[in-house]
C-alpha cells in the first residue's frame, strides 16, 4: 500500500490516488454518510453553469463531479494528473484529460469556468495552480474551490479532527482499496489554511471577488472567485 507525504511529491500523490482508484467514489460515500453528493450539487450551482459554457474539473479522480457539472448543459472535461483514477471512471461519458494543475494542457482564457473539488490540499504548490486555473480562465469567468476547512464551532472542530486522526483510518480500513492513503488525506486536511487564509491566497493568485460559503459547519467550504 502507498501513501503520500505532506510534501505532496507528485509521483507519491498520484501513486497514492492510483491504489485507492478502485473503490474510491464508494470510499467517499461512505466515509462523508453521503454528503459528497451534496456537496457535488453545491458546487455545480456555485459555479453557476450555463447551457453552451466550457468548464474545467480539474483534480476531477473518476470524473463523478464532472458528471454533477455536466447536467446544467455545458460542455465539461475533467482533468487529473491520475491515470488510475481516469481509468477509474472511463465509464463516464465526459472528455477526460491527463493534467498536471502546475502546467494546464490548455490555452489562456479556454474555459468559461474552472472548479476543482477537494484536490487543491494534494497538489505540491497551491497557489501556482490557482495561477494557472486563472491562467485558463477567460476574463469575467468564475472559480469555484471546493475543499475541507475548518469548523467553525470549537467542540465541533475538536470532535473533527479527532475523527479524522482515529475513525477515518479505521473506516478506510474496511471499505478502501488503498486504507493507509486516508492516513496522509487525514494529515492534509488538519494540515490545510483556514477558510480566510485561503480566500486570501485565491485573490493573491490573481481572483477577484473571493467570497466563501461554509457547508457541514465548515467542515467543508465552498470558496468562489471570477477572473478580472
Amino acid at each position: 500500500m502507498s501513501r503520500a507525504d505532506l510534501d505532496k511529491n507528485p509521483r507519491d500523490v498520484a501513486a497514492m490516488f492510483d491504489g485507492v482508484a478502485r473503490r474510491y467514489d464508494l470510499t467517499n460515500t461512505v466515509l462523508t454518510g453521503g454528503m459528497d453528493r451534496r456537496w457535488r450539487t453545491l458546487t455545480r450551482a456555485a459555479l453557476q453553469v450555463r447551457p453552451g459554457d466550457r468548464v474545467l474539473d480539474l483534480a476531477a479522480g473518476t470524473a463523478v463531479s464532472t458528471v454533477e457539472l455536466a447536467r446544467s448543459g455545458a460542455w465539461c472535461a475533467a482533468a487529473d494528473f491520475s491515470l488510475g483514477m481516469l481509468r477509474a471512471g472511463a465509464h463516464r461519458s465526459v472528455p477526460k484529460v491527463a493534467a498536471d494543475a502546475l502546467h494546464l494542457p490548455f490555452v489562456d482564457g479556454a474555459f468559461d469556468a474552472v472548479t476543482i473539488s477537494f484536490g487543491l490540499r494534494n497538489v505540491a504548490d497551491p497557489d501556482q495552480a490557482l495561477r494557472e486555473l486563472a491562467r485558463v480562465t477567460r476574463p469575467g469567468g468564475r472559480l469555484v474551490v471546493c475543499e475541507f476547512s475548518t469548523p467553525t464551532w470549537t467542540p465541533f472542530r475538536v470532535a473533527y479532527h479527532a475523527g479524522l486522526e482515529r475513525i477515518l483510518p479505521a473506516v478506510a480500513q474496511r471499505v478502501s482499496s488503498n486504507p493507509e492513503a486516508y492516513r496522509y488525506l487525514g494529515e492534509s486536511i488538519r494540515a490545510w489554511p483556514d477558510q480566510a487564509a485561503l480566500a486570501a491566497r485565491i485573490g493573491a493568485a490573481g481572483w477577484t471577488k473571493v467570497a466563501w460559503r461554509n457547508l457541514t459547519g465548515g467542515a467543508v467550504a465552498l470558496h468562489r472567485a471570477r477572473r478580472p
